[in-house]
């Protein structure tokens, strides 16, 4: 994403410096090293400038380290911090493309790191390149063993974030989980993923009250241009205040089991909508709700190791039936199925 030059005067010769600077930074990453004298032909000018555009470099906190010899060189070595970086086209696509897919990982802390990445690289992403990513994005379908809950469009996603980090008051349309519409406008605090879910949670300008909000049934979120200060939220954080939510909600299925297995085991392959609790004897008690016997049973059998169900009744007989179709499966050969 290149950095437009202004062409007059004094401000011609800043625009190129600052330009050549973004290239000298650019051809640093792309190889590990490089010698003074070929960094000069790339960027036509004499060795000296080149000296004065790396001090440039390690002035904004670019480590880089000179090599000896005698033509000398320079490479882009590992730094206390991360500077920014300096990608091209085709990097800023795959970049934004991997952020959304991240954006939807069970791997703790992942997610909400990809949304705010993604919330950055959005906003200076030219038009051209935030329509390939869209194009890419609708031909492309990604495969997990955990399914969502229901999907979030990418564009819904980045729009909120984009508010929730802008403290800009954001309308949108939503259906609650009776299937009630309603328009909102709301002050956007926190994205939390959660679950299988995405959640934002805002203060409620028409209730007056804090509130959070599934990401998959809010729609043509708009911006309104009209910023706000922060608000104390009733809870200690925002995850806090989803899980507080959802607790209040009724489930038909609450399972209880106990794992043989360790806690940080079975929280690593069950992710974290669940409670569990370390037991004496290396054990752990795993427990969660859900509105499907069938995901129950696939949890279970995703944290890989033996467990004793202590509920529901229903659970059990559920697991049998599972059972009896392994067992037939096992015995099937090719397709012949009766």
């Amino acid at each position: 994403m290149p950095v437009p030059v202004l062409k007059s005067g004094r401000l011609d010769v800043m625009g190129n410096t600052s330009s050549r600077t973004l290239r000298l930074l650019s051809l640093l990453q792309t190889h590990r090293h490089w010698a003074g004298s070929e960094l000069a032909d790339r960027l036509n000018v004499s060795l000296r400038t080149v000296r004065r555009d790396i001090d440039r470099l390690r002035d904004l906190g670019y480590p880089v380290d000179p090599q000896r010899g005698i033509d000398g060189g320079y490479q882009l070595a590992p730094g206390a911090t991360l500077p920014p970086l300096v990608v091209d086209d085709e990097e800023a696509v795959a970049l934004v493309l991997g952020l959304l897919a991240g954006a939807q990982s069970p791997v703790a802390g992942t997610a909400e790191a990809s949304v705010r990445a993604l919330g950055k690289v959005i906003q200076v992403m030219p038009k051209r390149l935030r329509r390939r990513v869209d194009a890419l994005r609708s031909t492309t379908e990604q495969a997990t063993w955990v399914p969502p809950a229901a999907s979030v469009e990418g564009d819904t996603l980045i729009a909120v974030a984009q508010a929730c980090r802008d403290s800009e008051r954001l309308d949108f349309d939503y259906t609650a989980a009776d299937h009630v519409r309603s328009q909102r406008r709301v002050e956007p605090h926190r994205l939390v993923s959660l679950g299988r879910n995405w959640y934002l949670v805002a203060y409620d300008l028409t209730r007056q009250d804090w509130r959070s909000f599934r990401l998959d049934r809010l729609a043509a979120p708009r911006t309104t241009g009209t910023r706000f200060g922060p608000r104390d939220l009733p809870a200690d954080g925002a995850a806090a205040f989803v899980r507080a939510g959802i607790a209040k909600i009724p489930r038909p299925v609450q399972v209880d089991a106990v794992i043989a297995a360790p806690v940080d085991e079975v929280r690593s392959r069950v992710g974290r909508w669940a409670s569990i609790d370390e037991r004496a004897d290396g054990t752990c008690r795993l427990q969660f709700s859900t509105e499907s016997l069938d995901w129950a049973t696939l949890t279970l059998g995703a944290t890989g190791a033996d467990f004793a169900i202590q509920g529901p009744p229903e659970l059990l007989e559920h697991l049998r039936t599972w059972a009896d179709r392994f067992t037939r499966a096992t015995k099937i050969r090719g397709a012949r199925l009766k």
